[in-house]
């Protein structure tokens, strides 16, 4: 189900906004739905990634087991010659 907005957007960036559509060949309402979406997605990844760093951390302070540095600089050296892997404490 869809649900109608309202935002109030001042000239410039009303005529910023016309300009790149036109540029693109789409609607403003599709720049603005797609920029909505790019920024939820940014921000929904960041809260992820900020409660698996405090996870992380209390891990951490309540046990003191921390990360070798030599599986660290492993990983670090697998990544700079092109073998992305997921990391495995």
């Amino acid at each position: 189900m869809a649900t109608t907005q309202g935002i109030k957007l001042d000239d410039e960036t009303q005529r910023r906004l016309k300009a790149l559509a036109e540029k693109r060949h789409r609607s403003p309402h599709w720049l603005m739905r797609s920029a909505i979406e790019n920024y939820l997605e940014q921000e929904e990844q960041y809260e992820q990634e900020k409660t698996e760093d405090m996870t992380r951390w209390e891990h951490y302070v309540l046990t003191g087991k921390a990360i070798d540095q030599e599986k660290v600089e492993a990983w670090l050296k697998d990544l700079s010659h092109g073998k992305s892997r997921k990391w495995q404490a």
